[in-house]
């Protein structure tokens, strides 16, 4: 099969740059339910945005390529050790060109192998069957939505909707808990699989299986058919929403499967995947190793609006950019505008008011926002003031200009015993692993989204205490301690829209230097010069918090849903 590694690159290249047709039909969906001028709303106008310009660009749609999970069906005879081979090169070729970030790492040491190489990564499943071509799928899902998947042994007691028993209607409260829980952290609104039954591993490997099922297909099960249907019209009702800012549309997809179980254990295991839900799969002829055919409808051509899209042809166009604009790149999801523009939904950029000192209020934006919640906007440059800060309030849209610094676990890990190599007094910190390419005119930000901020919180309030960093930018929000020291030390929390990798990477103009790359590229310190880089202010400094009260009102519509239903 000489032609197999180039097939499994070109598998690579679509599945990380071009979301398949049915789930952008998914996200058109979820836009015509959602009030444009909301931050909900607001926040899926910058995803649609962020699908056509990394189909374009021919970049990630979200800077964590995840773990690349392939399960392939070969006939009897294939050699899977050469295939293996092939599999390996093509990551190693890929993450080269940046179509994946480099994101294996040695559990014990920290060391990134640089290439997605390494014990158990990729992670590849070989099961035989009797057709003639080669079947291969692969998913590439982040670790945020990754870390919000779920297991529950039933029967089981539930926050919010009590016993849960071994029966349909307890899988039933599982599941909705499962939205529940992940609140926006796993880069919401997002598709569930869940898997019933099975051991501990089987159960959740059947579970991510379910991902692999066409957003729009009809589970042959009747009674899981009608859970199906049951979760995507109720799981909405919890009024999560869009990154978790409060909103009609929180699940985009949820498919179910089943399987036998032992008499001691009844296993409900749900895998939660983000709304950039990144996969694809090949026919491959078992002689040459070329594409005989596309398994997923191609994205190109389909819009992301929240009307209904045309269908597209059934086989995605190659990876060259030129071929994608030739093919019909719909205008309006293909471009964007001004930073500005996208967040504070004026439709055009606002205007430059008089600054004063490092903070200026865009009245006719504010104005503009405020029938439709208040927001205001603030431009601000680094290093910022206290001042400034304490006059910001949850909802209000900052749009930043200067130097910012990523940060992640490895770096806030090891800013609590060291200084750091910068001043950080009035800098803001961004929750950002990026992906990289360096060149000889340096090195270039090929995309580069949000982390999910929670798994900073026993660092981040004191690190901001010990440096005065003045604003965080993440997704998802942090808890109580951060809350406290943003009060005290008089800092913000800014939520980015999760997975909006190119949208980001385009208010990033330099990269102005980097430190510990010996973390790895995601997580080294990459000092970034921005400009109209915006995002929502979620936790001021006042107290107050958007995630808290999302969770909290999201917590009491869930009871709603306690009696039983399935009988």
């Amino acid at each position: 099969m000489q032609h197999f590694e180039e097939s499994i690159y070109n598998l690579i290249v679509e599945t990380s740059t071009n979301l398949p047709g049915d789930v952008r039909r998914a996200v058109a969906r979820g836009r015509a339910l959602e009030d444009r001028a909301t931050r909900s709303g607001l926040a899926l106008t910058t995803i649609a945005q962020n699908i056509g310009m990394a189909e374009q660009q021919v970049s990630p749609i979200c800077q964590d390529t995840g773990l690349p999970t392939f399960i392939i069906h070969t006939p009897v005879g294939v050699n899977q050790i050469e295939m293996k081979k092939d599999i390996h090169s093509a990551i190693i070729r890929a993450t080269k060109n940046g179509k994946l970030r480099p994101n294996s790492v040695d559990s014990l040491t920290g060391e990134n192998s640089g290439d997605n190489l390494g014990a158990g990564t990729p992670v590849i499943h070989f099961e035989q069957w009797e057709e003639e071509g080669i079947d291969v799928r692969l998913i590439l899902k982040g670790g945020g939505c990754e870390n919000k998947n779920i297991q529950y042994s039933l029967p089981a007691e539930l926050e919010g909707l009590g016993k849960a028993g071994r029966d349909l209607d307890g899988i039933r409260k599982c599941i909705l808990h499962s939205v529940y829980q992940a609140q926006g952290q796993g880069c919401s609104a997002g598709f569930i699989g869940v898997g019933i039954g099975g051991d501990r591993t089987t159960g959740y490997e059947l579970a991510k299986k379910q991902l692999f099922r066409k957003v729009e297909d009809v589970n042959p099960n009747e009674d899981l058919g009608k859970l199906e249907d049951y979760i995507m019209e109720n799981a909405n009702k919890l009024g999560i929403g869009t990154m978790g800012f409060g909103g009609e549309v929180t699940l985009l997809g949820c498919k179910i499967g089943v399987m036998n179980r032992l008499p001691a254990s009844f296993f409900v295991s749900v895998a939660y995947n983000c709304w950039a839900f990144r996969r694809q799969g090949i026919l491959v002829h078992p002689a040459t190793g070329d594409i005989q055919e596309w398994l997923y409808e191609s994205g190109t051509g389909i819009s992301v609006e929240g009307e209904a899209a045309p269908q597209p042809a059934a086989e995605p166009v190659g990876v060259a950019a030129a071929d994608r604009e030739a093919s019909g790149v719909v205008p309006e999801d293909a471009t964007i505008p001004a930073a500005p523009a996208i967040v504070s939904g004026t439709g055009e950029a606002a205007s430059d008011p008089a600054v004063q000192g490092n903070v200026a209020a865009s009245e006719p934006a504010a104005s503009a926002s405020a029938s439709s919640g208040g927001s205001r906007e603030f431009r601000l440059s680094t290093p910022i003031s206290e001042e400034d800060i304490r006059s910001l309030r949850v909802g209000d849209v900052v749009i930043l200009s200067g130097e910012m610094h990523t940060g992640r676990d490895a770096l806030h890990k090891y800013l609590m015993d060291h200084d750091a190599p910068v001043d950080l007094n009035g800098a803001v910190i961004y929750h950002c692993g990026p992906v990289m390419l360096k060149d000889d005119e340096g090195w270039h930000v090929k995309a580069a989204g949000p982390t999910t901020s929670i798994r900073e919180e026993p660092y981040q309030g004191d690190i901001i205490k010990k440096f005065g960093i003045r604003a965080v930018i993440g997704k998802g929000g942090m808890g109580p301690k951060t809350l406290k020291a943003l009060g005290e030390h008089g800092a913000v929390y800014l939520n980015a829209i999760g997975g909006a990798a190119q949208y980001y990477a385009e208010c990033i103009k330099k990269v102005n230097a980097v430190d510990f790359m010996e973390f790895g590229i995601p997580e080294a310190m990459w000092h970034l010069q921005v400009d109209g880089f915006a995002a929502i202010v979620t936790m001021d400094a006042h107290g107050n918090s958007l995630h808290a009260d999302v969770e909290k009102d999201s917590a009491a519509k869930l009871a709603q849903f306690r009696e039983p239903v399935f009988k």
